[in-house]
């Protein structure tokens, strides 16, 4: 018998021929070593009627109000969705580094991937923004199962932007989110700190949840190159040819001033900041998903 728990690790997952496979044996890899379903239902009180949909559940037509206007109704309810989830993306080049089998850019997929499988068993609604310097891609939140459809086809074909301008998207979709929520940023924060916190504190103006996944390449952090190497700005284009030994110190402190300075902006604004490598287990960040979930619930 196979131990899909050997699918929380990004290399294996790599390995996957699709991205809706991958979603699925990842969270059921992760929930073998849950000793509770993180499943539950969600609330049916009646509010309204909206016209029916491709999608929605014909379990929810009302025949009654068919049988009077010769047209498909579907019965809304206050609270469809325990919670409404929206995943942002960073896509820009930079997300496009990796200096083994998995990118940044890979896992962010993967790890986005997973938690719309779980939040749709969930009956969460969850929606999709791809952005670079711009917004690329908005899915609206929906807790219909085959909204993953939807989802995984934008996952599994991701154009990389030039750039990254993560406060400016941050703004835009504050000011789109109307209903209270989650709000999950998965990116590598190159960007300016102060900008992207202001961006974040916005959100929770807005009463909104935030969790913010920040991912690292290993070896973005520990520099280990041994001989005179060139370095290029995936982003930029520019280049400087170094010694790596000569800056390795001054650099990770850099890198560790970096994490400081959005690890402390985050917890003054009472937003999850998870750190995380390319090369760790997936269900590190499926627990801190649940972990706000739970409190958000």
């Amino acid at each position: 018998m196979i131990d899909k728990r050997k699918y929380l690790d990004p290399k294996m997952v790599a390995k996957l021929d699709n991205m809706a496979l991958r979603a699925r044996l990842v969270v059921e890899g992760y929930l073998i070593g849950q000793h509770k379903s993180p499943y539950h239902g969600f609330s049916v009180e009646f509010a309204e009627h909206r016209a029916y949909g491709p999608g929605d559940d014909t379990r929810h037509i009302d025949w009654k109000l068919y049988g009077k206007t010769d047209r498909y109704y579907v019965k809304q309810f206050e609270e469809e969705t325990n919670l409404r989830s929206h995943i942002l993306l960073d896509t820009s080049k930079s997300m496009q580094f990796g200096s083994g089998a998995v990118s940044k850019l890979d896992y962010a997929r993967y790890l986005s991937a997973a938690l719309t499988h779980l939040m749709l068993n969930q009956k969460d609604g969850i929606g999709l923004v791809l952005f670079d310097e711009k917004i690329n891609t908005f899915i609206p939140p929906r807790a219909a199962p085959s909204h993953a459809n939807n989802i995984m086809g934008k996952l599994e074909h991701i154009q990389t932007g030039p750039d990254t301008n993560i406060r400016t998207t941050l703004d835009q979709m504050a000011d789109r989110i109307k209903k209270r929520g989650l709000v999950i940023l998965i990116s590598d924060l190159m960007d300016d700190p102060d900008a992207v916190l202001m961006g974040l504190n916005h959100f929770r103006h807005n009463k909104q949840e935030v969790i913010v996944f920040h991912l690292m390449d290993r070896q973005e952090y520990e520099f280990d190159f041994g001989d005179r190497t060139q370095f290029k700005d995936m982003e930029t284009g520019e280049t400087i040819t170094t010694d790596p030994w000569h800056i390795r110190s001054d650099y990770q402190s850099m890198i560790d001033l970096f994490q400081k300075k959005y690890r402390t902006g985050c917890r003054n604004q009472r937003i999850d900041y998870v750190p995380l490598f390319t090369d760790q287990s997936l269900d590190l960040a499926l627990n801190e998903y649940l972990k706000k979930r739970q409190k958000s619930g």
